[in-house]
């Protein structure tokens, strides 16, 4: 079943707003900006994630230099899936988060 639009904006707005106080929390230094729908997080390191909604999609993609991760919204569990890994949100930017700068961030709650 798809999402319906509301629903969908409602979950990318949640899960931006949730990555957003979970870096802030960090004491990681990085810069954060949320415009339009796109949620930049940029570390010190000049790594950066990039989070945007694809409403015609209804999926939330991840850009970092890795690659690109399209992410579909589970009801069932309750969370964002990679496309093609099946990798849950949070797996992955616990890992991409370890690599860029050496921390272990909880992504649990993502």
């Amino acid at each position: 079943m798809s999402l319906s639009e509301a629903r969908f904006h409602d979950l990318v707005d949640t899960t931006q707003q949730a990555l957003e106080d979970l870096f802030d929390e960090s004491g990681l230094d990085l810069d954060m900006e949320n415009s339009a729908g796109v949620l930049t997080i940029k570390f010190d390191n000049g790594s950066t994630l990039i989070f945007s909604r694809q409403e015609p999609l209804r999926q939330l993609w991840l850009a970092d230099r890795s690659g690109g991760f399209h992410f579909d919204y589970d009801e069932d569990s309750g969370k964002w899936v990679c496309e093609k890994s099946e990798e849950l949100l949070g797996e992955m930017l616990e890992r991409i988060v370890w690599e860029r700068v050496g921390e272990k961030l909880d992504f649990d709650e993502i």
